[in-house]
């Protein structure tokens, strides 16, 4: 009879010959020039904006309902996945990645009915996301106001 450090090591070993190596520089290479690549797009969008008289904040604004249309554009076209799956992690810059958390589920239950499906699923991932910053948010405000009476 195995022991059971021989019954987890001889598991491990066979975990490990059925797992694909995964090529972490080529994922972090993908992910950073990536990543790179969007923020530059959005820098660029902001450096024109500032050059056609916008002030900083309208400008970062326009960066980010354009970011977040091209984003969306892209989901629906089902490109911004296909981004992802070579990005990884680098093709979710904050917006982008909040962007995608709302259209994908909207475009995967469109089925169900503009209510029912596109209106009750949109925010399934990035719900929690809006829930838990708007509280902490909340939070930390009222810790600043007790802070500072």
């Amino acid at each position: 009879m195995n022991s059971p450090i021989d019954t987890n090591k001889d598991y491990q070993e066979y975990v490990n010959q059925k797992s694909p190596n995964s090529p972490i520089w080529k994922n972090c290479f993908n992910a950073f020039w990536i990543g790179g690549l969007i923020c530059s797009i959005g820098q660029i969008i902001f450096s024109f904006c500032l050059y056609k008289g916008l002030d900083e904040t309208s400008a970062g604004t326009v960066v980010s309902i354009v970011l977040i249309g091209i984003t969306a554009l892209l989901t629906g076209l089902n490109l911004f996945n296909k981004i992802g799956k070579i990005a990884g992690a680098g093709s979710f810059v904050p917006i982008t990645g909040f962007a995608n958390s709302i259209v994908a589920p909207a475009m995967e239950y469109k089925s169900e009915g503009y209510v029912m499906g596109v209106g009750a699923k949109m925010f399934t991932v990035a719900g929690p996301v809006l829930v838990y910053g708007l509280s902490t948010s909340i939070v930390v405000g009222l810790i600043y106001l007790l802070f500072n009476l």
